[in-house]
Protein backbone atom coordinates (compact mmCIF):
# COMPACT_ATOMS: atom_id res chain seq x y z
CA UNK A 1 0.00 0.00 0.00
CA UNK A 2 1.09 3.41 -0.81
CA UNK A 3 -0.77 6.51 0.93
CA UNK A 4 -0.92 9.81 -0.05
CA UNK A 5 -1.65 12.68 1.82
CA UNK A 6 -0.33 16.32 1.95
CA UNK A 7 -1.10 16.01 5.96
CA UNK A 8 1.83 13.82 7.54
CA UNK A 9 -0.51 13.23 10.50
CA UNK A 10 -3.37 11.97 8.34
CA UNK A 11 -0.87 9.27 6.44
CA UNK A 12 0.28 8.70 10.16
CA UNK A 13 -3.05 7.85 10.95
CA UNK A 14 -4.19 5.74 8.09
CA UNK A 15 -1.01 3.76 8.19
CA UNK A 16 -1.45 3.00 12.32
CA UNK A 17 -4.85 1.97 10.96
CA UNK A 18 -4.17 0.13 8.23
CA UNK A 19 -1.41 -1.58 9.46
CA UNK A 20 -3.59 -2.85 12.21
CA UNK A 21 -5.93 -4.94 10.07
CA UNK A 22 -2.92 -6.91 8.81
CA UNK A 23 -1.78 -4.99 5.39
CA UNK A 24 1.31 -3.70 4.74
CA UNK A 25 1.88 0.16 4.16
CA UNK A 26 5.26 0.24 2.15
CA UNK A 27 5.64 3.88 1.29
CA UNK A 28 4.14 7.94 1.10
CA UNK A 29 3.95 10.80 -0.46
CA UNK A 30 2.98 13.87 0.32
CA UNK A 31 1.93 15.09 -3.23
CA UNK A 32 0.80 13.97 -6.58
CA UNK A 33 3.78 14.81 -8.39
CA UNK A 34 5.74 12.08 -6.32
CA UNK A 35 3.01 9.58 -6.80
CA UNK A 36 4.97 7.98 -10.15
CA UNK A 37 8.29 7.87 -8.55
CA UNK A 38 7.02 6.66 -5.40
CA UNK A 39 5.02 3.25 -7.54
CA UNK A 40 8.40 3.03 -9.20
CA UNK A 41 10.21 2.70 -6.09
CA UNK A 42 8.05 0.72 -3.97
CA UNK A 43 5.68 -1.13 -6.88
CA UNK A 44 2.74 -1.09 -4.04
CA UNK A 45 -0.22 -2.93 -4.72
CA UNK A 46 -2.97 -0.20 -4.23
CA UNK A 47 -2.15 3.25 -4.03
CA UNK A 48 -4.99 4.99 -1.59
CA UNK A 49 -4.43 8.72 -2.33
CA UNK A 50 -6.28 12.14 -1.39
CA UNK A 51 -7.64 13.90 -3.97
CA UNK A 52 -6.82 17.84 -2.80
CA UNK A 53 -2.69 18.12 -2.92
CA UNK A 54 -1.00 21.81 -3.07
CA UNK A 55 1.15 20.95 -6.14
CA UNK A 56 -0.37 18.51 -8.36
CA UNK A 57 -4.04 16.85 -7.66
CA UNK A 58 -5.01 13.71 -7.41
CA UNK A 59 -7.09 13.55 -9.96
CA UNK A 60 -4.23 14.31 -11.94
CA UNK A 61 -2.26 11.48 -10.03
CA UNK A 62 -4.80 9.13 -10.88
CA UNK A 63 -4.74 9.65 -14.46
CA UNK A 64 -0.64 9.56 -14.74
CA UNK A 65 -0.67 5.87 -12.82
CA UNK A 66 -3.91 4.61 -15.24
CA UNK A 67 -2.08 5.50 -18.43
CA UNK A 68 0.55 3.19 -17.30
CA UNK A 69 0.18 -0.39 -18.13
CA UNK A 70 1.66 -1.78 -15.20
CA UNK A 71 0.12 1.21 -12.86
CA UNK A 72 -1.74 -0.42 -9.80
CA UNK A 73 -4.96 0.71 -8.83
CA UNK A 74 -6.03 3.67 -7.11
CA UNK A 75 -8.65 4.13 -4.43
CA UNK A 76 -9.33 7.58 -2.96
CA UNK A 77 -9.23 8.62 0.23
CA UNK A 78 -10.95 11.87 0.63
CA UNK A 79 -13.04 14.05 2.92
CA UNK A 80 -16.61 13.37 1.32
CA UNK A 81 -17.13 15.94 -1.72
CA UNK A 82 -19.83 16.49 -4.21
CA UNK A 83 -21.14 13.65 -6.64
CA UNK A 84 -19.14 15.47 -9.23
CA UNK A 85 -15.72 14.43 -7.19
CA UNK A 86 -16.83 10.62 -7.11
CA UNK A 87 -17.62 10.81 -10.71
CA UNK A 88 -14.26 12.36 -11.77
CA UNK A 89 -12.22 10.24 -9.89
CA UNK A 90 -14.12 7.14 -11.18
CA UNK A 91 -13.29 9.17 -14.69
CA UNK A 92 -10.23 9.48 -14.16
CA UNK A 93 -9.38 5.61 -13.68
CA UNK A 94 -9.54 4.98 -9.72
CA UNK A 95 -10.89 1.51 -9.06
CA UNK A 96 -12.69 3.24 -5.64
CA UNK A 97 -14.29 6.38 -3.60
CA UNK A 98 -13.58 5.99 0.46
CA UNK A 99 -14.59 8.83 2.45
CA UNK A 100 -12.89 9.96 5.02
CA UNK A 101 -15.96 10.05 7.09
CA UNK A 102 -16.56 6.24 6.81
CA UNK A 103 -16.02 3.73 9.37
CA UNK A 104 -12.15 3.74 9.31
CA UNK A 105 -12.30 -0.31 9.95
CA UNK A 106 -14.09 -0.53 6.97
CA UNK A 107 -11.12 0.48 4.83
CA UNK A 108 -9.00 -2.88 4.82
CA UNK A 109 -11.71 -4.48 3.45
CA UNK A 110 -12.58 -2.45 0.53
CA UNK A 111 -8.62 -2.22 0.07
CA UNK A 112 -8.14 -5.82 0.02
CA UNK A 113 -10.73 -5.95 -2.48
CA UNK A 114 -8.91 -3.58 -4.98
CA UNK A 115 -5.77 -5.40 -4.58
CA UNK A 116 -7.57 -8.66 -5.18
CA UNK A 117 -9.24 -7.08 -8.73
CA UNK A 118 -12.34 -5.73 -7.28
CA UNK A 119 -13.76 -2.06 -6.41
CA UNK A 120 -14.37 0.04 -3.93
CA UNK A 121 -17.56 2.51 -3.09
CA UNK A 122 -17.77 3.69 0.23
CA UNK A 123 -21.65 4.26 1.32
CA UNK A 124 -21.44 8.30 0.68
CA UNK A 125 -19.66 7.92 -2.38
CA UNK A 126 -22.48 4.89 -3.75
CA UNK A 127 -24.96 7.32 -3.04
CA UNK A 128 -23.53 9.94 -4.83
CA UNK A 129 -23.10 7.94 -8.23
CA UNK A 130 -26.69 7.00 -7.49
CA UNK A 131 -28.19 10.23 -6.64
CA UNK A 132 -26.09 11.74 -9.32
CA UNK A 133 -27.38 9.29 -12.59
CA UNK A 134 -30.81 9.65 -11.40
CA UNK A 135 -31.25 12.95 -11.95
CA UNK A 136 -33.40 14.01 -14.04
CA UNK A 137 -31.69 14.35 -17.31
CA UNK A 138 -28.32 13.38 -15.97
CA UNK A 139 -28.22 10.15 -18.25
CA UNK A 140 -29.39 10.31 -22.10
CA UNK A 141 -32.24 8.29 -22.98
CA UNK A 142 -29.40 6.67 -25.57
CA UNK A 143 -26.81 5.92 -22.85
CA UNK A 144 -29.64 4.28 -20.25
CA UNK A 145 -30.19 2.16 -23.06
CA UNK A 146 -27.16 1.04 -23.90
CA UNK A 147 -26.25 0.23 -20.57
CA UNK A 148 -29.94 -1.55 -20.13
CA UNK A 149 -29.11 -3.75 -23.30
CA UNK A 150 -25.52 -4.45 -21.51
CA UNK A 151 -27.13 -5.93 -18.47
CA UNK A 152 -29.59 -8.79 -20.95
CA UNK A 153 -26.36 -11.00 -20.57
CA UNK A 154 -27.12 -11.38 -17.24
CA UNK A 155 -28.95 -13.95 -15.39
CA UNK A 156 -31.74 -12.29 -13.92
CA UNK A 157 -30.07 -13.07 -9.95
CA UNK A 158 -26.99 -11.60 -11.25
CA UNK A 159 -28.72 -8.28 -11.96
CA UNK A 160 -30.33 -8.67 -8.81
CA UNK A 161 -26.92 -8.44 -7.08
CA UNK A 162 -25.44 -5.86 -9.46
CA UNK A 163 -28.63 -3.61 -8.23
CA UNK A 164 -27.53 -3.14 -4.80
CA UNK A 165 -24.23 -3.56 -5.22
CA UNK A 166 -23.08 0.14 -4.53
CA UNK A 167 -21.63 0.62 -1.41
CA UNK A 168 -22.52 -3.01 0.55
CA UNK A 169 -19.72 -5.64 0.86
CA UNK A 170 -20.90 -9.90 0.00
CA UNK A 171 -22.78 -9.92 3.45
CA UNK A 172 -25.09 -7.42 2.99
CA UNK A 173 -26.08 -7.75 -0.22
CA UNK A 174 -26.37 -11.52 0.89
CA UNK A 175 -28.67 -10.39 3.30
CA UNK A 176 -30.45 -8.18 1.19
CA UNK A 177 -30.98 -11.31 -1.36
CA UNK A 178 -30.72 -14.06 0.66
CA UNK A 179 -28.05 -15.49 -0.29
CA UNK A 180 -24.80 -16.49 1.02
CA UNK A 181 -21.93 -14.32 0.98
CA UNK A 182 -19.70 -17.10 -1.95
CA UNK A 183 -22.95 -16.95 -4.08
CA UNK A 184 -22.63 -13.10 -4.10
CA UNK A 185 -19.26 -13.08 -4.87
CA UNK A 186 -19.51 -15.70 -7.72
CA UNK A 187 -22.34 -13.58 -8.94
CA UNK A 188 -20.53 -10.70 -9.48
CA UNK A 189 -17.37 -12.27 -10.66
CA UNK A 190 -19.65 -14.01 -13.44
CA UNK A 191 -20.93 -10.25 -14.02
CA UNK A 192 -17.89 -9.01 -14.01
CA UNK A 193 -16.80 -11.75 -16.61
CA UNK A 194 -20.05 -11.24 -18.73
CA UNK A 195 -19.63 -7.80 -19.17
CA UNK A 196 -16.02 -7.19 -19.45
CA UNK A 197 -15.46 -5.25 -15.89
CA UNK A 198 -12.71 -5.61 -12.89
CA UNK A 199 -14.17 -4.47 -10.42
CA UNK A 200 -17.72 -3.99 -8.51
CA UNK A 201 -17.79 -0.07 -8.91
CA UNK A 202 -17.98 -0.43 -12.98
CA UNK A 203 -21.01 -2.75 -11.79
CA UNK A 204 -22.36 0.26 -9.65
CA UNK A 205 -21.93 2.63 -12.31
CA UNK A 206 -23.66 0.53 -14.78
CA UNK A 207 -26.66 -0.19 -12.59
CA UNK A 208 -27.18 3.31 -11.90
CA UNK A 209 -26.66 4.23 -15.70
CA UNK A 210 -29.42 1.81 -16.29
CA UNK A 211 -31.77 2.77 -13.77
CA UNK A 212 -32.19 -0.72 -12.16
CA UNK A 213 -34.26 -0.65 -8.95
CA UNK A 214 -31.90 -0.76 -5.82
Amino acid sequence: MLIVDDEAFVRTAVRTILTSHGLDVVGEADDGDQVLAAVARHRPDVVLIDLEMRRVSGLVAISQISARPDGPPCVVLTTYGSEVSVAQAIDAGAAGFLSKNDPPDTWAGHLVAVAAGGGALGPGAAAAVIRRMAAPGAVPPERAAAARKQLQVLTEKERAVVAVVAGRTYAEIGALLYMSPHTVKAHIGRANAKLGYTDRAQLAVLAALAGLDT
